[in-house]
């Protein structure tokens, strides 16, 4: 469902300019730039607020409380206006605000040159089912998910995938092509990913980038937000140093791990390590 069929208005603003901006206090403001005639207040099946949208000569806008709390000022201005309630789930509230960001990034951003060998995704599918086997309708995060192609191939072995990056070049690319799916995708700063999402079974950062000397506390802090997420994450690497490293990453974490090298790709995740909790 789209953000305005669940509103069940036409068209429908949202006031954040941004996914990631949904976790700013500040832009709850922003809604109040209209003089509103009618307003439409969404709770979740909890009765709690996860949006509120105002009506003035120029349409609908909305703000969302998926990730910050509603001000008083918010519910004073629903209350003034004389509003009306509408209920829905929050995941799929959740589900039409991605897809809505993944839309508009979609159609504002040129997409990054193809990347992939055209063998990449089959390779992949080969490594999960051997690390994973059958995990069909778990769901996993796809950390660092450039333009998906580990989300292709997660959701070809029936694993649901939530596709994360900070690239909204690469984003688009995996969008157009099919391998992104809008509503499972979002434009995030990876080492706050769990501001934005709840813990789930399963995760996986395929060639998690390449780590240097001078970028060692970003990688750190990416994997150990991953591991702050999942029970269980694969994370692939091109060298066996940068292996090593992630590897004590992870049992710093006080998790399980196991490095092998996967000799079905001698470039992009020819190292792999498996961190599950103990």
């Amino acid at each position: 469902m789209k953000v305005a069929d669940i509103l069940e208005v036409e068209r429908c603003r949202l006031v954040e300019p941004s996914f990631a901006e949904l976790a700013v206090d500040a832009c709850t403001a922003l809604l109040f730039q209209v003089v509103p005639d009618e307003a439409r207040l969404l709770v979740d099946e909890e009765e709690e607020p996860i949006a509120l949208a105002l009506h003035d000569e120029e349409g609908w806008h909305a703000a969302s409380f998926l990730f910050r709390e509603p001000t008083l000022t918010a519910i004073e201005c629903f209350e003034a206006v004389g509003g009306e309630i509408y209920q829905e789930d929050r995941e799929a509230w959740l589900s039409a605000v991605r897809e809505y960001y993944s839309m508009e990034l979609l159609d504002t951003t040129f997409p990054a040159l193809e990347d992939l060998r055209p063998d990449r995704e089959e390779m992949i599918r080969d490594l999960l089912n051997e690390v994973w086997g059958d995990r069909t309708g778990t769901p996993c995060v796809d950390c660092c998910c450039g333009s998906g192609v580990g989300t292709a191939a997660l959701r070809a072995g029936g694993v649901r995938a939530l596709a994360y990056d900070n690239d909204p070049g690469l984003l688009a690319l995996g969008l157009s092509k099919g391998r992104l799916i809008p509503s499972d995708t979002m434009c995030i700063d990876a080492r706050r990913a769990s501001h934005y999402i709840t813990p789930l079974p399963l995760g996986a950062a395929f060639m998690a980038g390449e780590i240097y000397s001078y970028n060692t506390s970003l990688w750190r802090s990416i994997i150990a937000d991953l591991l702050a997420l999942t029970d269980e994450a694969l994370i692939t690497v091109g060298k066996e140093e940068e292996a090593a490293r992630v590897e004590g990453w992870c049992a710093k974490s006080g998790r399980e791990t196991e490095v092998f090298e996967n000799r079905r790709d001698p470039l992009y995740d020819r190292w792999c390590c498996v961190a599950r909790r103990g």
